[in-house]
């Protein structure tokens, strides 16, 4: 791996990683519900900018920060797992259920939409 791979993974991380604890703090100022919606949001949005970003097509450089920095520090996988554990843990099994489903298959439908407008632009 080349220094400029490493300085642009490293600075989308940054960024992607502030903008998460932004966001995810930001709802769950406002929005006091008894499920993970903070991480469903920021997973369901973070999908949609990948495809979009997959679709421009920049540089190697460029899509480098993107997506493995700024979308790999942005959403987070392990959270949405802890959080299916937790909601399993207290027996929540609809939340559990709609977590994953709606994780999962929105999130595959939003990659598609992201890659749609990426191509119109």
């Amino acid at each position: 791996m080349m220094w400029l791979d490493v300085i642009s993974i490293a600075m989308g991380a940054f960024f992607g990683v502030n903008a998460r604890y932004a966001l995810s703090s930001w709802i769950k100022r406002r929005v006091e519900w008894d499920f993970p919606i903070a991480t469903l949001i920021i997973n369901l949005s973070g999908a949609f900018v990948l495809g979009f970003v997959i679709q421009l097509q920049l540089s190697f450089d460029w899509n480098l920060l993107a997506t493995t920095g700024f979308l790999g520090a942005f959403t987070t996988f392990s959270t949405f797992k802890l959080e299916s554990v937790q909601l399993a843990t207290e027996r929540k099994w609809g939340k559990v259920v709609l977590y994953q489903a709606v994780t999962y298959s929105l999130g595959l439908a939003l990659i598609v939409a992201g890659m749609f407008a990426g191509s119109i632009i």
